[in-house]
């Protein structure tokens, strides 16, 4: 095994948490209240891990950049309001906290790049108790959102690793896309919001099943160069 640094970039929804019924009825409420006909829950969930606009812009081609951007606020006012309720919940994944505690034990360096906002990420942070396990965070505010590689590329600066020793861990074709394009490894999640064979078409190295084999599968996947 290589002794040199080694980076696990993480997405979010859809890869550590299922948020999808969230995302869905945001997405519905920001509809309505633009007085939209509402998308299907396979349509929203085919555009989760885009930055808004851009995912409101894929769901409604046919409507003006103004409206895109209309929508996209109006679904952050939506997401707030469910986020605030009692009921509220966004949970880990299965076996998640337990993998990342391998993976840091086993000294990797662990890192996000979502297209959730920051705050939206800090919040996930604290909620599921993960402060301080990341070495970079990275969020469309501040970067073009996927597949564009920079978040991929940012995180590898701001951790100090190469390409060869990162791998971006995720749930749909953007993520494939976006590391394959930061010439960083590239492994998908099945329980995730794209199935496996668009993931695999989108450059994908390497399937993992479940948390419990992802330290494992992970270090296969750099061994194979």
């Amino acid at each position: 095994m290589t002794s040199l640094p080694r980076l696990a970039v993480f997405d979010v929804d859809g890869t550590l948490i299922d948020s999808q019924h969230n995302i869905v009825a945001a997405m519905g409420l920001a509809f309505r209240a633009q007085g939209l006909e509402e998308m299907t829950a396979t349509a929203v969930r085919r555009i989760i891990g885009l930055s808004l606009v851009e995912a409101v812009a894929r769901l409604r081609p046919d409507l003006p950049s103004s409206r895109h951007e209309a929508i996209a606020q109006s679904y952050k006012d939506a997401f707030f309001t469910l986020r605030s309720r009692p009921d509220h919940t966004e949970p880990l994944f299965p076996g998640a906290a337990e993998a990342l505690a391998l993976l840091e034990a086993d000294n990797w360096l662990l890192g996000i790049a979502t297209g959730k906002s920051r705050r939206g990420l800090l919040s996930m942070i604290e909620r599921h108790g993960l402060q301080g396990r990341f070495v970079t965070l990275q969020t469309a505010d501040g970067n073009p959102g996927k597949p564009h590689p920079a978040m991929v590329l940012q995180a590898m600066s701001e951790a100090g690793v190469e390409a060869e020793n990162t791998v971006m861990i995720g749930d749909t074709s953007f993520d494939m896309q976006m590391a394959r394009a930061a010439r960083a490894r590239a492994a998908g999640v099945v329980w995730g919001y794209h199935p496996p064979g668009d993931l695999l078409e989108a450059g994908a190295e390497t399937m993992i099943e479940d948390f419990k084999g992802l330290p494992v599968a992970l270090n296969a996947l750099l061994e194979r160069r």
